[in-house]
């Protein structure tokens, strides 16, 4: 089987950086020491698929043949075996990198007759390549995507919940045991969030394989009129909380619902960013590095820990807590927070059919130690608590 190769390397750049998206500020975000995060995560996943190709799970002793790009856009990121082993290169990744060039490198896949699209970046990406899909016809628009998760925002169901889930996802769909299914292409919507509203809209279909386990889904946007009383008695909690322990360092994770909270309790919240509240002085919108900076200073002068509180909302649909939205909440920042001071935030509605929430923190030594405390404290309303399970990856 063919499986075309996508990379956009300049997607999730600005993640710990606290922009919003990466789309036209790749020089910004490196000037200012960002990372590659699209390309070491496809990394991950092909050296994961290239154990489990040579595993017993692949029980069909089913092969394939990974079409992409020499360079950023694709081999750089190949697992050293596979390099040379089973890869075709069509073609060499330009100097510079933009979404006209993703478009016309899914136009080289489709005329070299890829079986699947496996990707790594975010909503901006996948857009890029729909768009690529349906110039190229109804025959185009029916082949796989499978997103490796790398970039800022990951709303679009053709996402696999980590790099390892989209390894998996792939060796089941080439033995033939998945099927296809169509799934929504969500992104953030750029005109009304300029205006201070989140919002996230559907911009299109593709078709995916079908795996509940593995693959995210699309977000949905959960609104009830009537919970705003219970957004009311969640912030008046936090309230409370400030009231009883003044030295309270508490830090808000983005989302509309921590922001409509934030509006209760007279705190002007960056709706896509990461605020902290401390000694009646807000800061908004920080990068990793600010938030390293003001939690590393919240301690006594003996070294001992002072009071200090993360607070994050699950994604609607997909329960992802950490990983989507929030990548400033780098690993370093969450082992100096500490398992034991993150609160989840989620109003009745947001719960329904969660059974789980998903972490994703980009260091898979972090994720299974969040894994092996098995369940996280969500708040559901003012002084009422719930724990819910960390969901396997």
């Amino acid at each position: 089987m063919r499986i075309g190769i996508v990379v956009n390397p300049d997607a999730g750049l600005g993640g710990r950086l606290g922009f919003k998206g990466s789309d036209g500020r790749a020089k910004e975000a490196r000037a200012a020491g960002a990372e590659d995060r699209a390309g070491p995560r496809m990394k991950l996943c092909l050296e994961h698929l290239d154990q489990l190709l040579g595993s017993s799970l692949n029980r069909t002793q089913a092969s394939l043949t990974l079409v992409g790009l020499s360079g950023r856009m694709g081999e750089t990121w190949y697992y050293s075996k596979s390099l040379g082993e089973y890869s075709e290169c069509i073609g060499a990744t330009p100097s510079e990198t933009k979404p006209q060039d993703t478009i016309a490198l899914v136009h080289q896949l489709i005329d070299a007759n890829v079986d699947a699209i496996l990707y790594a970046g975010g909503d901006g990406t996948t857009r890029d390549i729909v768009t690529a899909l349906e110039q190229q016809g109804e025959a185009a628009q029916r082949i796989p995507l499978i997103g490796v998760p790398g970039g800022v925002k990951m709303h679009s169901g053709c996402f696999a919940t980590t790099p390892k889930a989209a390894a998996e996802v792939t060796l089941a769909f080439v033995m033939g045991d998945l099927r296809t299914a169509i799934t929504e292409v969500m992104d953030l919507d750029e005109e009304v969030y300029q205006e201070g509203v989140w919002k996230v809209r559907m911009y299109g279909e593709a078709w995916t394989p079908s795996s509940p386990r593995f693959m995210q889904g699309a977000k949905e946007q959960v609104e009830r009129a009537s919970e705003e009383e219970t957004i009311e008695g969640l912030a008046h909690h936090v309230q409370v909380l400030l009231e009883d322990e003044p030295d309270l360092m508490v830090i808000w994770g983005s989302g509309g619902t921590l922001r409509r909270m934030g509006e209760h309790v007279d705190q002007q919240l960056t709706l896509l960013g990461i605020d902290i509240y401390h000694g009646e002085t807000l800061h908004n919108d920080l990068n990793e590095s600010q938030l390293l900076e003001l939690i590393s200073g919240h301690k006594e002068s003996n070294g001992d820990a002072r009071p200090l509180l993360l607070l994050l909302s699950p994604m609607g649909g997909q329960g992802f807590l950490i990983g989507r939205g929030n990548l400033q909440l780098s690993p370093d920042v969450l082992r100096m927070i500490g398992h034991d001071n993150i609160l989840g935030v989620a109003t009745p509605s947001k719960l329904i059919g969660l059974d789980a929430v998903r972490i994703d923190t980009g260091d898979s030594d972090l994720d299974d130690a969040f894994q092996d405390k098995r369940f996280i404290k969500i708040l559901q309303g003012f002084r009422t608590t719930r724990l819910i399970r960390v969901a396997e990856v």
